[in-house]
């Protein structure tokens, strides 16, 4: 016991100061802090859901307003809605507490293993001729009883994802390559491996032939914001657009592909609007008066030292102000460019015990890893995890093993009061 103990203070040790040698090296620099912020509404201002700009230049003859009224606009059948689908909006799935927020709402995966590696299934639909190829979602909607899909019995996989934040996600996007193979480098040199953030190359859809370390979605699937615009846009609505011009079915179908074209004063299809939006909202604000406590500043400082802070990262740095990234069709302005930002994530793939076993643009190993979540905006949700299943901190803390389990070793020794205090400190992003 004596010599796990001793082992634990070094391990501990070690992960206090790969996460946040970061942080001192970026408030080192002439680096500026991230806006973040909601637009809450008071009796006398109700602004309902609006989100808050950072500031970020807009295209000609588009506002901000005009891509969040876009993020929220309810698509009908006339814009292509479906044939199978989810949701009618963005903001269906993205919206506590304001609009690009995340939510309750989850979506279904599933699958199977065939000799030992994960299969895409084809997914079966009411007609009972028709299959969808190829393909772990399973859409809860249609526009008509014949293209409901349904769950073939052999797929033994089956697991829910969490719809998640996306309220600055540009900054996410700004983040350099380099920054987070960097990071997953440090985890295993200071942790012998044992903790291994794996970082994957994806394809980027605007830029053909060109792939980035992914960032975006469960399973780090995308890279670029407009790559995920266009992947949601025909995923979830069932609506195609030039980066994903073909319907996963043709069935009750009464519309012509791509349904999404630029149009309107700004010239913009909508998945612009939506990657637009995204890179122009703040990140999330902590709540500073409950941060300011004493309670919370001790909680963080146990967040440190246990070793949370290795995967949940407290402090990114973006790109400088003109990098161009996502395979040359983005250029990062001084909106996003040299900030520094507080997600509480490494954005890298983990096997922390709880993966659903489902493969998406990365190798056979990713299918026990899950992305990081990001903790910035945590005190706004009540199901966590990427299952949803977890409703309490402390069961979402304790159900991490695997790669954490030296972490959780720390936490099953801390006090009940440094437990609160730790809550507390999460309660207050």
């Amino acid at each position: 016991m004596k010599r796990q103990t001793v082992y634990s203070a070094i391990f501990t040790i070690g992960l206090l100061a790969a996460a946040l040698g970061l942080a001192g090296k970026l408030h080192s620099q002439s680096a500026q802090e991230a806006p973040t912020g909601y637009n809450t509404p008071t009796l006398t201002n109700n602004p309902g859901s609006q989100s808050v700009s950072n500031g970020m230049p807009q295209p000609a003859n588009d506002t901000f307003a005009d891509d969040q009224a876009t993020f929220e606009e309810e698509d009908g059948v006339d814009k292509g809605l479906g044939p199978i689908y989810n949701a009618r909006s963005c903001s269906e799935c993205h919206q506590s507490p304001v609009t690009g927020g995340g939510s309750q709402v989850s979506e279904l995966r599933v699958g199977h293993n065939n000799n030992g590696k994960f299969v895409n299934p084809s997914i079966q639909i009411n007609d009972g001729a028709t299959t969808v190829p190829n393909r772990s979602l399973v859409n809860d909607r249609s526009i008509c009883a014949q293209a409901q899909e349904r769950v073939p019995s052999a797929e033994t996989i089956h697991t829910f994802r969490m719809s998640l934040n996306t309220l600055g996600d540009g900054f996410v996007e700004a983040i350099p390559d380099s920054t987070l193979l960097t990071l997953a480098a440090q985890q295993s040199a200071i942790s012998n491996g044992r903790i291994h953030g794996e970082a994957i190359k994806v394809p980027i859809g605007e830029a053909p032939g060109k792939t980035a370390v992914g960032r975006f979605g469960w399973k780090d699937q995308h890279a670029s914001l407009l790559s995920f615009s266009g992947d949601a846009y025909v995923n979830e609505q069932g609506i195609t657009s030039r980066l994903n011009p073909t319907d996963s079915t043709t069935l009750c179908k009464t519309t012509s592909d791509p349904e999404d074209v630029p149009d309107g004063p700004a010239n913009m299809a909508d998945i612009d609007h939506f990657a637009q939006f995204m890179r122009a909202t703040m990140a999330p604000p902590v709540d500073a008066t409950l941060m300011a406590t004493a309670n919370a500043q001790s909680g963080k400082q146990i967040f440190n030292q246990i070793g949370c802070a290795m995967c949940h990262t407290p402090a990114i740095l973006t790109a400088p102000t003109g990098a161009v990234i996502d395979g040359g069709t983005f250029t990062v302005p001084d909106a996003l460019g040299n900030k520094i930002i507080h997600p509480y994530s490494d954005f890298l793939l983990h096997n922390v015990g709880t993966g659903d076993g489902i493969v998406q643009n990365g190798p056979a190993d990713t299918a026990q890893k899950l992305r990081t979540p990001p903790l910035w905006g945590l005190r706004t949700r009540d199901r966590l995890m990427h299952d949803g299943l977890s409703s309490t901190r402390e069961n979402a803390i304790v159900r991490h093993t695997n790669e954490a389990a030296g972490i959780i070793s720390n936490y099953n020794r801390l006090s009940s009061r440094q437990k609160s205090q730790l809550l507390t400190f999460l309660n207050s992003l």
